[in-house]
């Protein structure tokens, strides 16, 4: 100790000035991207991301998350039923072998549908990237709506009152016509009377709300709908709160239109067809954004296999409240929706902000480097 700590009273110097312990030797030191660099530069948004990973604070969960996606999207092992019956045998039940991949779930709520993000989601669902979605009403519907008339940009203060006498309707500081659900509902409304004459003409007919959203895919035929190409690619888009939305009102408006007939539409077989799906992974991974019903219906077909090996949660709910997009993995990880030994994070952020980012750095990558 120097001259001059000799001098301080000592309770302030043992305070101040207490030895630390010895730092471990793998600790990671707090880094960022250098732009003095010249191969930063015009840098990839790819490699930006991975720097992000040592920066501290939420840009380190951000790259946790493409760790997690990346590994998650590179898995390959072994069914269901080979792991059983390895474990059965007394052999490891995984070996790095085989040609299954991991079962992916992406949910997202319907404001993200609305903003841009829409081409983000719409690029993993075209490139077969998951393997099913899970969605709310406004999820649903406004990803067709937005096939038929475009959302503006408004902004956050403008006044309710006076957006209602224009008959604009405000979603944040984006701005909707109600034009575009008049426009929805003359394009829905002949859909649900052919679905309804071949429900009557089939007793075996079972609409459920994933066959329903799939022939809404079908019937858009729009390159640029996320429905669109879930349709195309066999990819199923499960939404347990159907008729929350404009597309309930359709339905409802419907049922006057066809009194006493009216569609039937059960949600049990859906319930059944994502837990099956979600027992039958070899591995299962969750990449939600947003919380609520989309968080939740994952995470509880997840806990039908004991839950989930790879989760990505991004949304800025809080956990004091008890909510359920407040809550972190490790709250999952106690309902058996999420295993102990599971790689997970929580990004406590703005999706629009940092899902394109981590989609650049994951999902996106193999098409950069083929250009």
């Amino acid at each position: 100790m120097n001259q001059e700590a000799t001098l301080l009273p000592p309770l302030a110097s043992t305070a101040v000035l207490k030895p630390s312990d010895p730092v471990p030797r793998d600790a990671t030191q707090v880094s960022g991207i250098d732009f003095n660099l010249p191969e930063n530069k015009n840098v990839r948004v790819s490699t930006l991301v991975k720097s992000m990973r040592t920066m501290g604070f939420q840009a380190t969960s951000v790259g946790i998350a493409c760790d997690i996606i990346n590994e998650m999207r590179k898995w390959r092992g072994k069914t269901k039923q080979e792991q059983d019956e390895a474990e059965e045998e007394g052999l490891p039940a995984e070996d790095g072998t085989g040609n299954e991949k991991c079962t992916v779930f992406l949910g997202y709520t319907s404001n993200l549908i609305s903003s841009g993000l829409r081409s983000t989601l719409r690029y993993l669902t075209q490139n077969k990237h998951v393997s099913a979605i899970v969605t709310t009403a406004g999820g649903v519907e406004e990803d067709l709506i937005k096939c038929l008339a475009p959302t503006y940009l408004g902004d956050f203060t403008l006044p309710g009152a006076a957006l209602r006498e224009q008959g604009m309707n405000r979603i944040g500081n984006l701005i909707v016509p109600n034009d575009n659900y008049c426009l929805f509902e003359e394009w829905i409304i002949p859909i649900f009377d052919k679905m309804l004459e071949e429900q009557e003409a089939d007793p075996e007919l079972v609409w459920s709300p994933s066959k329903v959203i799939a022939r809404l895919g079908k019937e858009i035929s729009n390159e640029e709908s996320v429905l669109y190409w879930a349709y195309k690619n066999d990819i199923p888009v499960f939404c347990p709160a159907l008729t929350d939305g404009s597309i309930g009102d359709m339905l409802f408006f419907h049922t006057f239109r066809t009194s006493p007939q009216q569609l039937k539409i059960d949600i049990v077989s859906d319930i059944r067809r994502i837990n099956s799906m979600s027992m039958a992974a070899p591995k299962a991974g969750m990449i939600v954004l947003g919380g609520g019903l989309v968080k939740h219906h994952i995470a509880n077909a997840c806990l039908m296999r004991n839950g989930a090996d790879f989760a990505v949660f991004i949304n800025t709910g809080q956990e004091f409240d008890g909510s359920d997009a407040g809550a972190r993995p490790d709250e999952a990880v106690s309902w058996g929706k999420i295993k102990a030994a599971a790689k997970s994070v929580k990004v406590f952020a703005d999706a629009t902000i940092v899902f394109p980012l981590i989609v650049a750095g994951t999902f996106a990558v193999e098409a950069d480097d083929q250009e």
